[in-house]
């Protein structure tokens, strides 16, 4: 078994200080922070030393990315070192949690318990003084390293032999994915970046972009011009003997060394790990907490902005509605002054019931008769839907300003239980799984254009209901879900009403079925026959028979409602 190796004395640093001639790197990086830069990584490193020799104890993976190695040294005592390979959140440090399993460990987790587990840390070891950890371990089945990549969407987490053969990975990588595919098997291949030297050989006038070390965030720290020499010698105390002086930045992140020079807030922390630690127990359900607010604001607008349209619909739909009277009384009109009228007629002059004169535009290929007819059934029709636009406008102005305060209150939200509870309401009241697009544009017509009519019932269920027979026919074979109910006039001609249960027909109240049942009735034969039978079934009991008239259907394991229309 390998002793403690020192940093300083690893063979690719003796290299580049035997060859300086190496290709340099020299295009402009951008002025952002990497998360988990190469510093601290380096700084983990140093202080992951004291447990070099120590056995492996416990290794558990409480998700597909993040790995936890138990260790135990006589130097250092017991000690749990986090690894992940979350393309956001890529880190390494030893942990002050006990982690915990999946129900049942994935391959790569039982993997690693079965090469390394009672096995001894061999080296901790920064690659190239780049974002790639290797730990080393001694087993009496043979040695084996774990190679942590943490770069962000590329990281990856894999468990190699001594011949470098990848035997497990967090991530798989095929060949039509990647140049350096990661494949059972296959040899490990290191990342294919252009030779860079550690940052601590750095001389005064050289372009700091060329180090491995030198990310953008250590380039604003440091200063390309090289006037913080004393910073600078910070970074290459870190590098070369793990002096640091760990910071945390609330909101910012966890150094090695201080960042007060940038204008940043720190407090003092005793370790690095312990710094990254809080950072990242903060920073992650923060990100998180905006990740979600962001998605479930946009699912809540789009049902916002369907709710908008409906509404003027039916705002149209209840000035036509109200305007039945003067429909009703136009058609009265044609009647009394129609005879008068020569045949064809484009328009008709008449006087109201006032005394005042007006003009009443005809179709002149139809007769008076027709033409107050089409008045008549204006009206009628009108008159019959007022009551349940009414319903509608008043439902559906209700669900909307419960939309615009729940998007206010996730707006306001700053821990992620709150905006979970949020997601956990609107999932709730079906906001979630709403057919939330509506287009305005005509030539999208819903439905492939059938005339199928959506409605909101009592607690936010959606009723459909077809107008004709060819809707009904498409509602029911082509729309509703097997679990959905279906509701129908029983032995009469009635549309075809279907409630939309997303696969939990036992959670629909009775007032939502007699709410959609008395859909059915407003659009039967029977709507003013007094007390109608309307039964319902789930739909897979449902089922049109073979050259049948459309609108037909025959149904089993009904129960009945009785309406009073």
């Amino acid at each position: 078994m390998n002793s403690h190796r020192s940093m300083a004395s690893d063979s690719p640093e003796r290299r580049w200080a035997q060859n300086r001639e190496g290709s340099k790197l020299t295009t402009p990086m951008p002025d952002v922070r990497i998360p988990f830069d190469s510093l601290t990584l380096c700084a983990v490193v140093w202080e992951m030393q004291p447990f070099v020799g120590g056995k492996i104890q416990r290794i558990s993976q409480p998700d597909e990315f993040t790995v936890g190695i138990g260790l135990y040294s006589k130097e250092a005592g017991a000690g749990m070192l986090l690894i992940s390979c979350h393309p956001q959140y890529a880190r390494a440090y030893l942990t002050t949690k006990r982690l915990a399993n999946q129900p049942s460990p994935p391959i790569f987790c039982s993997t690693l318990r079965a090469r390394l587990e009672g096995g001894f840390l061999a080296s901790v070891v920064q690659i190239d003084f780049d974002r790639v950890l290797e730990l080393e371990i001694e087993h009496p089945e043979g040695s084996y390293r774990v190679i942590a990549e943490l770069m962000g969407k590329h990281s990856n987490l894999m468990l190699v032999d001594a011949e470098k053969k990848v035997l497990s990975a967090a991530k798989w990588v095929g060949r039509t994915k990647s140049a350096r595919p990661i494949q059972p098997g296959g040899k490990y291949h290191p990342p294919p970046f252009a030779p860079k030297p550690p940052l601590f050989l750095a001389e005064p006038g050289e372009d700091l972009r060329q180090y491995t070390g030198a990310s953008p965030f250590l380039l604003k720290l440091i200063g390309t011009d090289r006037t913080d020499a004393t910073m600078l010698e910070r970074v290459k105390a870190v590098a070369m003997a793990g002096r640091v002086n760990p910071v945390l930045s609330p909101g910012n992140g966890a150094y090695p060394i201080s960042v007060a020079s940038l204008g940043l807030k720190e407090f003092a922390r005793p370790g690095i790990s312990i710094a990254l630690e809080q950072h990242y127990d903060a920073w992650i359900p923060a990100q998180e907490s905006e990740t979600l607010k962001k998605s479930l604001i946009g699912q809540l607008q789009r049902v916002i902005f369907a709710r908008e349209v409906a509404l003027q619909d039916l705002a149209q739909a209840k000035d036509l509605g109200e305007r039945a009277t003067q429909m009703q009384m136009t058609g009265d009109l044609i009647l009394a002054y129609g005879p008068s009228a020569p045949e064809g007629a484009k328009e008709l002059g008449a006087f109201d019931f006032e005394g005042k004169p007006l003009t009443i535009p005809l179709d002149p290929g139809k007769t008076y008769q027709e033409n107050a007819g089409e008045y008549f059934a204006k009206a009628k029709k009108s008159k019959l839907g007022m009551s349940t636009v009414r319903d509608q406008i008043e439902r559906l102005s209700q669900e909307r300003d419960e939309l615009l305060s729940l998007t206010d209150r996730i707006e306001n939200a700053e821990r992620l239980d709150e905006v979970e509870a949020f997601r956990e309401e609107a999932s709730k009241r079906r906001w979630l799984h709403s057919r939330a697009v509506v287009s305005k544009h005509k030539e999208e017509r819903p439905y492939e254009g059938h005339r199928i009519r959506e409605l909101l019932a009592p607690n936010g269920w959606t009723v459909l209901y077809g107008e004709n027979a060819e809707a009904n026919d498409y509602l029911v074979l082509r729309v509703a879900k097997p679990n959905d109910w279906w509701l129908h006039v029983r032995g009469n001609v009635s549309s075809h009403v279907v409630v939309v249960t997303r696969n939990q027909p036992e959670k629909v109240t009775r007032d939502v079925l007699e709410y959609a049942a008395r859909i059915a009735v407003q659009h039967s034969a029977l709507k003013h026959s007094g007390y109608v039978p309307v039964d319902y079934t789930l739909r897979k009991y449902v089922r049109k028979p073979r050259g049948a008239a459309k609108g037909t259907a025959i149904y089993t394991h009904e129960k009945t409602i009785h309406i009073e229309s």
